[in-house]
């Protein structure tokens, strides 16, 4: 079953200084399976953030459609949460008051939402903490908050943009494995955006790799290594290596113009993704 459908995506800014149009993203199209963890990575500036800002509905298509649970995506909606790479936490309320804070608004009964909100904490690896306020956390277990956050109102696909980035990089392996393991409980939709190679392989399903721009979907990479993941272990494998191999040689092909679809659900049409001035 289809949780994302992008089709024919397209995205036009006009340019502030020169007044002119610039292309952002152009007839890209992929699609994420239910329960599925699906990446989208590329260089700098290509556009990664404004396709899941699109889907987020923080921003408006100029062309296509995009489409969650068999619903057309027209704004931001409960059926969509995102884990930004700032921890964007209420500081006045309760760790437990953030997780909860997306059933309140939904009218869930208090003793439903708390209970709820525990069983999120502890999953996370946050239990005993409820009653704490965001700044007594450490930037990590801040990080795990706004997952528990995001799970807690059960959506239909969980955007995640770089939530690791900047972290450290003994704190960002355990979060990702943190985060593999809560993907191998709770089989969560997600749909992660990074620039980081290994991550995308280590905790991805499907890979999207996006060219430089003006980009397009170069192709979508399958990720065929066992569950659960531990980064010991994945490293070591021969797979690993020649995925994240793959990818990089992606990555690093100036001359994509040609590069057609890739493999999976949806496949991908030899589409462009551009991205905006400053744009991930």
């Amino acid at each position: 079953m289809t949780a994302l459908k992008i089709d024919r995506l397209r995205k036009v800014y006009t340019d502030t200084y020169s007044g002119e149009e610039v292309t952002a993203i152009d007839d890209v199209s992929f699609s994420v399976r239910k329960g599925e963890f699906v990446s989208v990575l590329g260089p700098s500036g290509c556009g990664k953030t404004t396709v899941l800002n699109i889907v987020a509905g923080f921003v408006r298509q100029s062309g296509g459609t995009v489409v969650v649970d068999g619903r057309p995506v027209d704004g931001p909606g409960p059926d969509r949460g995102v884990v930004f790479q700032s921890h964007a936490l209420f500081p006045w309320k309760t760790v437990l008051g953030n997780v909860v804070f997306g059933l309140r608004m939904r009218k869930v009964p208090r003793a439903e939402r708390n209970a709820r909100g525990e069983e999120f904490l502890k999953l996370v690896g946050l239990e005993g903490f409820a009653h704490r306020y965001p700044h007594e956390l450490s930037g990590g277990m801040q990080q795990r908050l706004g997952v528990a956050r995001v799970l807690a109102n059960e959506p239909a696909v969980m955007l995640m943009d770089e939530p690791f980035a900047s972290i450290d990089a003994q704190t960002r392996r355990r979060l990702q494995e943190d985060l593999t393991g809560i993907f191998e409980t709770r089989r969560p939709t997600v749909f992660f955006v990074t620039h980081d190679v290994d991550e995308a392989v280590f905790l991805s399903d499907r890979i999207v790799v996006l060219s430089r721009r003006p980009s397009r979907v170069r192709e979508i990479v399958d990720v065929a290594l066992p569950r659960p993941r531990r980064w010991q272990e994945a490293a070591e494998l021969p797979e690993f290596r020649r995925i994240a191999n793959r990818v990089n040689e992606l990555l690093g092909d100036d001359e994509g113009a040609g590069a057609g679809a890739g493999a999976g659900d949806g496949g991908a049409r030899g589409g462009e993704a551009g991205g905006e001035p400053d744009a991930a």
